[in-house]
């Protein structure tokens, strides 16, 4: 049972929330005056209208000034974001909840077990775990959950390991509920999860995918921790804003959910996806996300449905998983540029076209950093320390957010963050573009 904070402490954290906003407003005020010495107020405006200018128009400058209001925009698509209201009487829909498995051991009874205690209709929720060849005792638990509750779980079982892909195609068709839930067998959703991931198809017609919101089980170790506090971000902020609009991204493979009748005419298509003539191993989740948006349904995150997964817990771990997500959002990123200048659907087009761009932006700061790299030991100490105040400001702002969502100390994981992706993360994403075609899983 989740330990109750006292009202004082309730209070600490709140204020401290808004320390790193003003802490950011206060240094880059500061940064400003350093920079040009200014003596008045009036130089003081100058500088930063010099500074403006100067965003405008060098490339570098362009970019980190779309960067920053982009994030602006989010900032406020997240305040506007509420998550979607059951009725007061619902007729729920018969669920199918996909569960495929690999070499999972107990934790995919675990698992199951979660699924089983879900406030959801018996009579309307069925448990589907697919054994994709596992060579361990997976399939020994699963068999131990099936005879524990006959009347919800069924197995399938590979006889050898034919990928994710493969295995939640399976799971699909043998499904049997109008709406199919997806769940990975290295984590635990709550009591209310499905019927909270329900809830937006009984609302509204239009969606045709639900987002649920990732948080990590595991807090054991550095890495894990600092992960909490990127999972926060990645959901609870950006598929929030991104939901605001009707369009997110990735309905991850960890908590999703679809209308089998969107995505069952296309599960041929999807299983034998490729790209550059090779098959496509990873980014079943965002390329599932690609074909309901193309069909014109809206994908939206739902806040209240919370699932708790395994998260990497070493660098070699966590290093890997980021290869794979970089590689799915390179090929669905593609796909998705198919499609998104066309009359997919009536409304809500422009801001997933900007969300795409100043996505893609990265790329670009990397290679000008490359560009840049022989320069750097060149530069004066007060050059080091504006880029030093630049990456304290991000991190503050990303730790506010955290802390506004979750009111935990444990915001300091993300500054430490910041600082460990700029030193030891950076090489992923140009490695991903390289090895795109590269279509191992990569996780084990």
């Amino acid at each position: 049972m989740k330990r109750r904070k006292s009202p004082a402490r309730r209070a600490a954290l709140g204020a401290i929330g808004l320390l790193p906003l003003v802490g950011a407003l206060i240094s880059i005020f500061w940064m400003l005056l350093i920079r040009a010495r200014p003596e008045t107020w009036t130089a003081a405006l100058a500088v930063i209208e010099s500074w403006l200018l100067g965003c405008v128009t060098s490339l570098l400058g362009a970019i980190v000034l779309m960067q920053a209001l982009y994030t602006g925009l989010q900032s406020l698509l997240w305040q506007r974001y509420r998550p979607f209201k059951r009725p007061k009487r619902p007729e729920w829909p018969r669920v199918s909840v996909v569960i495929p498995a690999f070499n999972e051991g107990p934790m995919v009874e675990r698992s199951i077990r979660s699924v089983t205690k879900s406030i959801y209709p018996s009579d309307r929720l069925e448990i589907i775990v697919v054994d994709d060849g596992s060579r361990d005792d997976t399939f020994f638990h699963m068999q131990r959950l099936r005879r524990e509750f006959p009347s919800l779980v069924r197995l399938i079982r590979f006889s050898s390991n034919r990928g994710k892909r493969a295995a939640l195609e399976a799971g699909f068709r043998d499904a049997t509920g109008e709406i199919v839930v997806t769940i990975d067998s290295d984590s635990e959703v709550e009591p209310k999860t499905i019927a909270e991931m329900v809830t937006p198809f009984l609302v509204d017609p239009q969606v045709g995918g639900v987002a649920g919101r990732v948080t990590v089980l595991n807090r054991d170790t550095t890495i894990s921790r600092m992960l909490e506090v990127q999972y926060a971000l990645a959901f609870d902020f950006g598929r929030a804003a991104q939901s605001a609009y009707r369009t997110v991204a990735c309905c991850p493979g960890a908590l999703s959910a679809f209308r089998l009748s969107t995505i069952l005419p296309h599960l041929t298509e999807w299983t034998h996806q490729t790209f550059l003539g090779r098959p496509v191993g990873h980014g079943e989740d965002q390329a599932l996300t690609n074909i309901v948006l193309r069909q014109g349904y809206d994908t939206v995150y739902q806040r209240t449905a919370v699932i708790h997964t395994l998260a990497p817990t070493t660098y070699r771990q966590m290093s890997r998983m980021y290869l794979r997500w970089d590689r799915s959002y390179i090929v669905e990123g593609l796909s998705f540029a198919k499609f998104m200048f066309t009359r997919y659907r009536k409304k809500n087009r422009l801001l997933p076209i900007v969300s795409f761009v100043v996505s893609n932006l990265r790329l670009v700061l990397f290679f000008w950093g490359l560009v840049e790299l022989p320069f750097v030991f060149t530069e004066d100490a007060g050059a080091h320390l504006h880029a030093a105040i630049a990456l304290t400001l991000g991190a503050l702002f990303t730790a506010a957010y955290y802390l506004r969502i979750e009111r935990s100390f444990r915001f300091v994981y993300g500054l430490l963050y910041a600082i460990y992706s700029v030193l030891f993360l950076q090489w992923i994403l140009p490695w991903a573009l390289i090895t795109v075609r590269d279509e191992r899983w990569g996780t084990r």
